[in-house]
């Protein structure tokens, strides 16, 4: 045990270092909220992929693989449809018009975007005030998941208290955080990506090899249960696990716009970045999850006896898989650095988040809605204390949820607050680089349908009888995407004969994206 604890003091030291170091780059709010627009294509790419994960990639997606088995790969694709899509077609347009715009923020990209209609100051205000508040809702919630996950993981892996862990985790993230603002984010990120990385490439391959002698993993696999070799899931291609792979698949769309991540292409120094930095985004995204979904697997053949029931060994959703399977198969002092790569997992998510929701509160809400006049020192001091504040209530959230929903699960609670995110903004993104008519109009009409449309299909549609059960099995994320789309575009049908849009065609940068 004494190992552990000096692995993960190690760890945190590292961070609170990072911290310290990025804090004497802090000079202006562009600095603090993307790193004075200096950084290369391996920090954006690992930092970006390592808040893309979080703690549903090491607990949720791993215990998924435990549960579903190979059907659970369907994930898999929708991230590397997602994250492809976004480097190929949407980071070169994008990091073109928020260099021109001048940009630091998503939600200063779009009040640029649209500021070139006719009569727009109103609904620019009403835009930035609307995602501002958006993005910090749903924001919070995310991080009250991404705290809720690290109480579990000292738990599990420490024997500690719950509440006890999720505060001393949250503590450290907040301290270099608020410090070092958005560069101290982006390289620990490097630091957290790399131990994710290694992490979990290994932990499967050591599972397979600590099967016992002349079983196969496929035998192994069969012997637990046949559906768990099948890409359809248990019952074959039905409509029900039709639109669990929907379900699945979906999760890559929050790849397509959503401002924690695409605030990373703004913080590159130049567009050219983008076209090294695709490949490395995509190698880590396969690699990571896959490696994730085939030590559910195979950590379910080696920790659960045939027969019997995988909530008894693995908790619900097999989410204590991988801190029971590093326990089986690695000595002491690595399991240290599994705990260190669970952290690194759930924090990279959570500093990403903070800084993000305190430059649309301060930046895009505060600042440019009522007092344009501030200086760049007063909204940094400010910044720091709106990512404190923010911190404090995700933390009361996860505490509050901890104690009144004992079943919860890290997966769903965690894409509950990504659903969030993704529905609001990421057809939003889409529709303003790829059509040049789409107008402010639109723009706040798929922002309110999205953020509206998320809770209604989590706690509302599973309570209309059987459609509604039905249409649930594809959770919230999808149809919530669609209708934000196809609400952004009616708008702007039904608005365009009054607001006659000025802003330059984006023809040629999307052409060169490829």
């Amino acid at each position: 045990m004494l190992v552990r604890y000096a692995t993960i003091l190690g760890y945190f030291a590292i961070l609170i270092v990072i911290g310290a170091l990025a804090a004497k780059r802090v000079r202006s709010l562009s600095d603090f909220f993307v790193g004075g627009k200096r950084l290369n294509y391996w920090v954006v790419a690992f930092s970006s992929r390592a808040t893309g994960e979080s703690a549903w990639l090491l607990l949720g997606l791993t215990g998924l693989g435990a549960t579903v088995g190979l059907s659970a790969l369907w994930v898999v694709i929708g991230e590397l449809l997602g994250v492809g899509a976004a480097w190929f077609v949407l980071a070169k347009p994008f990091k073109i018009a928020t260099d021109r715009y001048e940009s630091i923020t998503v939600i200063d990209y779009l009040g640029s975007r649209f500021r070139e209609e006719p009569n727009s100051e109103a609904r620019v205000l009403r835009l930035r005030a609307v995602a501002a508040i958006a993005l910090a809702c749903f924001v919070t919630i995310y991080v009250s998941a991404q705290i809720d996950a690290t109480g579990k993981a000292f738990e599990k892996f420490l024997d500690w208290n719950y509440f006890i862990g999720a505060i001393v985790g949250f503590a450290i993230v907040v301290a270099y955080t608020t410090t070092g603002g958005f560069t101290a984010v982006a390289w620990s990120d490097v630091f957290q990506g790399a131990l994710m990385l290694v992490g979990l490439v290994v932990l499967p391959i050591a599972g397979w090899l600590a099967l016992p002698e002349g079983v196969s993993l496929r035998e192994a696999i069969t012997a637990q249960d046949p559906a768990m070799l099948s890409w359809s899931g248990e019952g074959g291609w039905n409509l029900r696990n039709l639109l669990v792979i929907v379900s699945y698949v979906a999760i890559g769309l929050g790849f397509l716009g959503s401002p924690q991540i695409f605030v990373r292409f703004i913080s590159l120094r130049d567009s050219h970045e983008i076209a090294a930095g695709r490949w490395v985004a995509l190698a880590f995204t396969l690699l990571t999850d896959a490696a994730a979904v085939m030590a559910g697997v195979v950590g379910r053949c080696i920790l659960v006896p045939v027969g019997a029931e995988l909530t008894q060994s693995l908790g619900n959703n097999g989410e204590h898989l991988l801190p029971a399977l590093v326990e089986e198969v690695f000595p002491a002092f690595v399991v240290g650095l599994y705990i260190a790569a669970v952290l690194a997992a759930i924090m990279s998510t959570i500093d990403s988040l903070l800084v993000v929701a305190a430059s649309a509160l301060t930046r895009d809400l505060y600042q440019q809605t009522y007092h344009s006049k501030l200086s760049q020192q007063h909204l940094t001091k400010l910044s720091r204390i709106v990512t404190v504040s923010l911190a404090v209530l995700a933390l009361l959230i996860a505490l509050g949820v901890a104690v009144s929903v004992p079943g919860r699960t890290v997966f769903w609670y965690v894409i509950f607050g990504w659903s969030g995110i993704t529905a609001t903004f990421c057809p939003m993104i889409i529709l303003s680089l790829m059509w040049p008519r789409y107008n402010s109009v639109g723009a706040c009409a798929s922002m309110i349908v999205g953020m509206l449309c998320v809770p209604v299909f989590k706690f509302v549609v599973p309570e209309l009888g059987e459609l509604g059960a039905t249409v649930a099995v594809a959770e919230e994320l999808a149809p919530s995407f669609v209708l934000s789309l196809l609400a952004g575009i009616t708008a702007t049908w039904a608005t365009s004969y009054r607001i006659r849009s000025k802003i330059p065609k984006c023809e040629e940068s999307v052409s060169n994206s490829g």
